[in-house]
């Protein structure tokens, strides 16, 4: 069954509330005050089915809002989710100032169908009646109620009423439904408990499906909620559908923790935030909006205060708008595209309002770039969206997780508007994150050319470390990873252990460098285990200290030297055969003191402790007090 959720708009008693209860039959002035003083205070809920020119169901739920100026707060938490407005004007009085204000908002809500209703038609005589036509005709020109039916009606008499439902259904066919597979979001715009069941919330389903058992996330709490049971339109039932008014029994939470203006939204996708930038305009009403003004920000049924930053300029002039960034004081649920309402600090009128286009702006972005990525999010194709931000993110990609919370899109719908980039190559997926193509090739040839400039510099260094490469140019390590695989399978870099070098580059020796490599390990080889002192055998070189530290840093890595201690090392030949001697003595005695040791190897105590702590080390022995067990 086809949802719609219907607002009612217009100055305060004008009929609102009783056309609502002359559609639905249902009372939507629920609060004892309302009813004592004969008018609507709070958001009041109502519903009603009507067949379709087919015979099929259309089902209605009615948001009736507060006429009054100083619950205007109140009409805006109701009016957020709305697809249709009932613009009522009282026959007998004509268009008034909260007409005026609550017909501006629709218009910046971008509500885009609606019906005009004069109600207390029954009021005035039939000159009179025409002549409020003509004025509300002449009102709606050149807004989106320009075309739409201007009806008289009477609650009282009856009068109008098929005809308001003849036009209700008409324009229920022109509606596209809300999207059910979207990600969950359901601003809470009433909290209340019910006996037996406990704490019950209400909201308009702006987006995707609620089923009982689900479990949600509240915001900006974050705490994780279970839905106990589900009404849509008062009737209980196993889920909801976006575009449903819809209430939720939750387990797990008082209603002292919950209050109008929080969001429930499907755990763990989506994110609150302090900052959104946007796509502000102001009314003709308004006055010059400065830079850093502060404003009551409404969005949906949430209301904050929001400080103006202006991305252009320090004024924003009546009927214009410009891109701003609104920092708020308490974090918000919102993805770009949602719509809200700015009123001024003080005193508190309507403003002004717009469109989210970035929930979560790039921090340090330079303006062109950052004017470039907003255009392109107002103009509102899915995939130039996408392809911006990834741009955006030139060298550290973005992960699938990261465009799910900054759209608002769910993971499946973004994988499918980045398939044919994916395929033409103009976007790469390395692990677990996209890429711009461009920037791969930039980071590709940068990575290049700096192991180029590295071996120039290090001649005798078998490479450069990975990490060092990595934090050069500061990529996420599984983009980095994916970089160098690459240029490995082009054939243009070899990586070996923790260090990446240039294919075929490695060590190069001049032949100085050679002669003395062999010098400096034909010393160790030929000494066994009555080893020089490196420092000794470095000073007999014809080069320099520094490339000298360098041939031995190379004989490290290759192991063919092993630095057993701060002072002594030995080649890897002499330290296989005392292993061998080693496991020889263990036939004789496991057991082996430094004297004997010392007997076995025909060393000095000089080298025979440190040679005795390798061998722990290496787990050959094991000290014992002032033995040591040969393993």
């Amino acid at each position: 069954m086809k949802s719609i959720v219907v607002g009612t708009a217009g100055h305060i008693d004008h009929g609102k509330t009783a056309l609502v209860k002359a559609l639905t039959g249902i009372d939507a002035d629920r609060l004892e005050e309302e009813k004592r003083r004969g008018i609507t205070i709070d958001l009041g809920f109502a519903h009603t089915q009507l067949s379709g020119p087919s015979g099929e169901l259309l089902r209605f739920g009615f948001v009736d809002v507060p006429g009054h100026e100083r619950f205007v707060r109140n009409m805006l938490a109701g009016i957020g989710g709305i697809e249709l407005v009932l613009l009522v004007i009282a026959a007998d009085e004509g268009i008034k100032p909260q007409t005026r204000e609550h017909f501006d908002i629709c218009r910046l809500l971008a509500i885009q169908h609606g019906i005009a209703v004069l109600t207390k038609a029954d009021l005035v005589d039939p000159e009179t009646l025409e002549v409020v036509r003509l004025e509300v005709e002449d009102f709606l020109r050149g807004s989106f109620l320009e075309h739409s039916p201007i009806i008289p009606a009477s609650a009282l008499k009856a009068t109008g009423l098929d005809e308001l439902k003849r036009q209700l259904v008409g324009i229920a066919g022109q509606l596209t439904a809300r999207n059910s597979n979207a990600i969950t979001r359901l601003p809470i715009d009433r909290v209340f408990t019910m006996k037996g069941f406990g704490t019950v919330v209400t909201g308009t389903l702006v987006a995707g499906t609620i089923h009982k058992e689900d479990e949600l996330q509240l915001f900006p709490a974050a705490k994780k909620l279970r839905v106990r049971g589900v009404q849509v339109h008062g009737k209980i039932a196993e889920k909801a559908v976006a575009g449903e008014r819809t209430a939720l029994n939750l387990a797990g939470i008082d209603k002292s923790e919950l209050e109008r203006g929080m969001m429930l939204s499907a755990p763990g996708l989506l994110q609150t935030s302090s900052r959104i930038d946007v796509k502000l305009s102001l009314l003709s009403s308004a006055k010059p909006l400065k830079n850093s003004a502060r404003v009551h920000l409404h969005a949906f049924a949430s209301e904050t205060i929001a400080t103006v930053a202006l991305h252009q300029g320090k004024l924003l002039q009546p009927r214009t708008e410009a891109f701003a960034q609104l920092r708020l004081r308490a974090p918000l649920l919102l993805v770009p595209g949602d719509r809200f309402i700015i009123r001024q600090f003080s005193p508190v009128v309507t403003i002004g309002g717009g469109m989210v286009l970035d929930a979560f702006p790039i921090r340090k972005l330079k303006a062109e770039a950052r004017n470039h990525l907003l255009k392109v999010t107002s103009a509102g194709d899915r995939k130039k969206i996408l392809l911006a931000r990834i741009a955006r993110r030139s060298t550290s990609g973005i992960s699938i997780e990261r465009l799910v919370s900054e759209t608002g899109w769910g993971a499946d719908a973004i994988r499918a508007e980045l398939a044919a980039s994916i395929k033409d190559g103009s976007v790469a997926r390395l692990g677990t994150r996209f890429l711009d193509s461009a920037a791969i090739t930039g980071s590709k040839t940068s990575l290049v050319s700096a192991l180029e400039a590295f071996h120039a510099q290090n001649p005798l260094a078998p490479g450069m470390s990975q990490e060092t490469l990595r934090e050069k140019f500061a990529l996420g390590s599984d983009v980095f990873s994916a970089i160098v695989s690459m240029l490995v399978t082009e054939g243009k870099v070899e990586a070996v252990a923790d260090l990446v070098h240039l294919r075929g580059r490695g060590v190069v020796m001049k032949d100085e460098e050679s002669q003395s490599r062999r010098i400096i390990e034909q010393a160790f080889a030929s000494a066994g285990l009555k080893v020089p002192a490196l420092k000794d055998v470095l000073a007999g070189l014809k080069i320099d200290k520094t490339r000298a530290q360098k041939l031995v840093t190379l004989l490290l890595r290759d192991k063919i030297l092993i630095r057993v201690s701060d002072d002594l090392v030995f080649h890897e030949a002499a330290l296989n055969e005392l292993r061998k001697s080693v496991a020889k003595q263990k036939a004789r005695s496991p057991k082996i003191d430094v004297g004997t040791f010392k007997d076995l190897t025909g060393v000095s105590r000089k080298y025979a402790i440190p040679l005795l702590e390798y061998l722990d080390r290496e787990r050959v022995t094991r000290r014992d007090g002032d033995q040591r067990t040969i393993l």
